[in-house]
């Protein structure tokens, strides 16, 4: 089992990160909280890893601290969630966020997220509210350690925003009016995507 990672970014493209780890490199996907923190191409960063083995496939998932690792972990357990639809909860949701729902058992916080519908969102709640007592008591997620570096701006970041929104199961419709709401110059694809999810309100 693989539990973390060390080493020199390559590529990111939501949901898609690739770490090279000394030559060889490691495909990951992550949600959108890890990406928002993740460093400029080309520097090294450590990625906290979850590791699915199927018949046809081993998938890695990189998450920027052991909280959401573990957050991952929790929701896979549940009945019906797999990997794709708990990227999709931890990339709508900040950590925390998803832990106040939970304990407020706020429905309309989980049905902003695709995937999600009502009766998927309440049992959700329910199924998480004793697993996430203990949660309360957990030190907070620390941001990654990045070298000040400045970012290289990306070619196409809207185009990239929207397709890492469809990625995460938004309609392209859907997916291209709320990047265009809050398209402003000189935002990279991460801030884009991060200022279209908290729109989809």
């Amino acid at each position: 089992m693989i539990g973390r990672l060390t080493g020199v970014l390559l590529e990111k493209q939501p949901p898609h990160i690739v770490l090279d780890v000394q030559g060889v490199g490691y495909e990951l996907d992550a949600p959108m909280s890890t990406f928002y923190q993740l460093p400029s191409l080309g520097e090294q960063v450590t990625l906290h890893t979850h590791m699915v083995v199927r018949e046809d496939a081993q998938l890695l998932y990189a998450f920027s601290d052991k909280r959401g690792r573990e957050l991952f972990r929790e929701l896979i357990r549940l009945n019906g969630v797999g990997p794709k639809l708990a990227l999709a909860l931890m990339s709508g949701m900040e950590v925390d966020e998803l832990v106040m729902a939970v304990q407020h058992q706020d429905v309309s916080a989980l049905v902003r997220v695709p995937g999600v519908g009502k009766k998927t969102a309440e049992r959700l709640l329910i199924e998480l509210r004793d697993r996430f007592k203990a949660w309360e008591s957990l030190p907070g997620s620390v941001p990654l350690a990045v070298a000040g570096h400045a970012a290289a701006p990306a070619a196409k970041p809207s185009a990239d925003a929207v397709s890492a929104l469809i990625s995460l199961g938004y309609k392209p419709q859907e997916a291209s009016k709320a990047v265009a709401a809050v398209d402003e110059e000189g935002l990279s694809s991460e801030e884009l995507i991060r200022r279209a999810l908290r729109g989809m309100v």
